[in-house]
């Protein structure tokens, strides 16, 4: 078994699917709040990760000599669960860097930093 191979197959399919999937989605939506609604070109850009991934798989199955199936289910679960770590990671820093904090009024701010609750 080739654990470099498959590990770092699986690393960069998972970068060039996820990758491709946030750069598409950041220069066409500019931020990542139409992914909540689904539609045909959300849809389409979660195409390349699985193409990048079932790339992935071929590639190890290719250049191994034993265990090929093994091998290369191995890389496709391994850059599934890193492209959606990678997705997922995505959607949490492009939530908090645009988190707007809400408007208090100074009065109740103040009444609410002396009172005791």
């Amino acid at each position: 078994m080739r654990p470099k191979l498959v590990f770092g197959v699986s690393v960069l399919s998972a970068l060039l699917g996820g990758g491709s999937c946030i750069a598409i989605v950041f220069v066409v939506f500019s931020s990542f709040n139409p992914v909540g609604r689904p539609g045909l070109v959300v849809f389409g850009t979660l195409v390349l990760p699985v193409a990048a991934t079932i790339a992935g798989s071929i590639f190890v199955y290719r250049h191994t000599a034993r265990r090929r199936r093994l091998q290369a289910f191995i890389t496709a679960v391994l850059a599934t669960i890193l492209t959606f770590a990678l997705l997922v990671t995505a959607i949490i820093l492009v939530r908090r860097r645009n988190h707007i904090e809400p408007f208090q009024d100074p009065i109740l701010r103040r009444y609410l930093a002396t009172s005791r609750i």
